[in-house]
């Protein structure tokens, strides 16, 4: 295996195995040592990318929020009417809710450590206000809080859901926040 300098990707692939192990064991399951080996790398390689864990995860959670905030962009992209921007809006419910078991653990273990943590809450509230701001572009800023309020409801519900509402259901609500008073 190459050393720091020679192994460019290692970084990445550090952060990757963190998001991987936190998905199978949760935060508190995660060590340097198992990240390590999960990424494939020397334990001191560890140190000499990351000043400790807490810089690590952090890295890793905003790398992951980076990704789903690019899942927001490419739906709402295309649409250019209110109605376009519902569409996307109610595409974006059902493939977030329909998505990899991983995602809606990462996003449960963020919370959990943004409820507890400054760094994590902040993180949470660029997080949010990137979202809303890709909303804004097709709603009015308060019906975008409440819409993306209701996207994270709504994929979390149908993620959970035995029996997850057909998206009519979802094409509805979206409907009903969007509407004009």
């Amino acid at each position: 295996m190459a050393t720091g300098h020679a192994d460019p990707r290692r970084r990445e692939r550090i952060l990757a195995a963190a998001l991987d192990l936190i998905a199978e064991e949760g935060v508190a399951g995660v060590s340097h040592r198992k990240i390590a080996a999960r990424a494939g790398v020397p334990l001191g390689s560890m140190t000499y990318h990351f000043t400790g864990i807490d810089e690590l995860l952090l890295e890793a959670f905003t790398g992951y929020a980076d990704h789903v905030v690019g899942v927001f962009e490419q739906h709402l992209a295309g649409a250019t009417t209110p109605e376009e921007a519902r569409e996307a809006v109610t595409d974006l419910v059902h493939t977030l809710s329909g998505g990899p078991r991983r995602d809606l653990i990462l996003v449960q273990e963020l919370y959990t450590l943004a409820a507890r943590r400054e760094p994590y809450r902040a993180l949470c509230a660029r997080w949010m206000r990137r979202s809303r701001a890709l909303l804004e572009a097709h709603f009015p800023p308060d019906t975008a809080r409440h819409l993306d309020a209701l996207i994270e409801g709504l994929t979390l519900h149908r993620a959970l859901d035995d029996d997850p509402p057909e998206r009519s259901v979802t094409r509805e609500a979206v409907e009903r926040v969007t509407a004009a008073p």
